[in-house]
């Protein structure tokens, strides 16, 4: 396969044992929101431990054209001055947000309660995404779509809400990214928002808005679901945030350290919040030495250091109802589950195919092109492990960093290497992989 002159194709190869102690990039999910919650405030808030890959950088920079000021005051130390809640100023310019999914989607519920008109766009991978089902809550709060491409899509020109309404609202889907917008533009709004998830998903947006001083009701439903209430119009506050390791990013040097032989490595600082640990609880039911060590909370949430040691797994069944808490994590799951003996099942991927490609696809085609036996079925793939992985294949990463990473790791542990397309967009959530990597042993060239 021919690559175009700004692709920067990546070959992994077995090589020996990987090992060392490491600390992967800040998460992101919390790097994003700390910033625009950090930008919502009146006063200087100061971020420790940021994630300083693209998607987090298009974030602060949409931000200053919002009229927030952002500066690095040191590595990974970031200091906001915000513009309080509903203050933003209307951009001179389109936000680009590049690549980042979360970032865009969350910066709609922001935007939507202010009074301004901003254009949201990113590049081609973010362009196909949908958007759709963002808006349609933010709508109804008071928010009008003035210009979209097809199906909802960016470029997309958003007018906020001069006099933003309170909602009760019940996502479609379970997604917290949809859950944030909304809970984000309901800062704005008089009253009470209210979001009753059928499945809890990830609850950083509820943490860090408590954390800066927003009123957060979050109570259980009888069907085992959760119903978050916040208070609108709250003077937030400026309050420090340190960004733990980010767990999805953990998951590749992790997943390596598991299928290389001989492996021993260290992972430090990683978060292990409830709705994150999806992946740890299948990898302990595949019987991976997975162990966490001095588990403590810092800046809110639990982390732990984590030992990893290669050895064999076995094929799991694992559950529609585990997939918000690992949601990023399957396409580096599937790899690993090519080493396994046995059949693995992944239930109730719909999600993967509105992600930076659609991954339930891309994820397959990972695996075939190196040999392994897959299916997809409905929502669902199905990957027939037979405790090794031919390897020889040409990757197409379709522009996402989690298929290019994922490739990576099967090619660290495959018979023979493989070779992805275009490792530029691994960036965009983890800076630095390649030489992380590279470091603990992996050949990379």
């Amino acid at each position: 396969m021919s690559s175009a002159p700004d692709q920067v194709p990546l070959t992994a190869r077995r090589n020996g044992p990987l090992a060392g102690r490491i600390r992967v990039p800040g998460d992101k999910s919390i790097s994003i929101r700390a910033l625009i919650l950090g930008a919502l405030t009146v006063g200087e808030t100061k971020v420790s431990g940021l994630l300083e890959g693209e998607d987090v950088l298009n974030t602060a920079k949409a931000l200053q054209t919002l009229g927030a000021r952002m500066a690095r005051t040191g590595e990974r130390a970031w200091s906001i001055r915000g513009t309080g809640v509903g203050g933003f100023a209307e951009p001179a310019n389109a936000l680009d947000f590049g690549n980042s999914g979360t970032g865009s989607r969350l910066m709609f519920g922001a935007v939507a309660g202010c009074p301004i008109r901003a254009t949201f766009d990113g590049d081609a991978s973010l362009r196909k995404r949908p958007m759709r089902r963002i808006l349609d809550p933010l709508e109804k709060m008071g928010a009008r779509v003035v210009e979209q491409a097809e199906g909802g899509r960016l470029p997309l020109t958003l007018e906020g809400a001069r006099d933003p309404m309170p909602i009760v609202f019940e996502p479609p889907v379970p997604s917290a990214q949809l859950k944030s917008a909304v809970l984000l533009a309901g800062l704005s709004a008089p009253g009470e928002t209210m979001v009753v998830e059928a499945e809890a998903t990830r609850d950083h947006t509820e943490k860090m808005l408590t954390h800066f001083g927003a009123q957060v009701r979050v109570e259980a439903t009888a069907k085992g679901g959760r119903r978050i209430t916040l208070t609108g119009q709250p003077e937030l506050e400026p309050r420090p945030v340190a960004v733990p390791a980010d767990p999805s990013s953990a998951a590749f040097p992790l997943m390596a350290a598991l299928l290389v032989p001989g492996s021993d490595v260290i992972l430090e600082g990683v978060m292990m919040n409830p709705l994150r640990t999806g992946l740890f609880t299948t990898l302990l039911e595949m019987g991976a030495s997975v162990e966490r060590l001095d588990l403590r909370n810092e800046g809110g949430e639990d982390v732990a250091d984590l030992r990893v040691r290669a050895g064999p797994l076995r094929a799991v069944d694992v559950p529609a109802g585990r997939a918000p808490s690992m949601i990023d994590e399957y396409p580096v799951l599937a790899a690993a589950a090519a080493f396994a003996e046995g059949t693995t099942r992944m239930r109730g991927l719909k999600e993967l195919r509105v992600k930076e490609s659609d991954r339930l696809a891309a994820t397959a085609a990972l695996l075939r092109v190196n040999g392994v036996d897959v299916e997809i079925e409905g929502d669902d793939l199905i990957i027939h492990g037979k405790g090794r992985a031919p390897g020889g294949g040409t990757v197409a990463t379709h522009m996402d960093h989690r298929i290019a990473m994922s490739a990576i790791v099967l090619g660290l542990g495959s018979e023979r290497p493989v070779q992805i397309d275009d490792g530029t967009f691994i960036a965009t959530s983890f800076p630095g992989f390649v030489g992380l990597m590279r470091g603990l042993g992996a050949d990379l060239s």
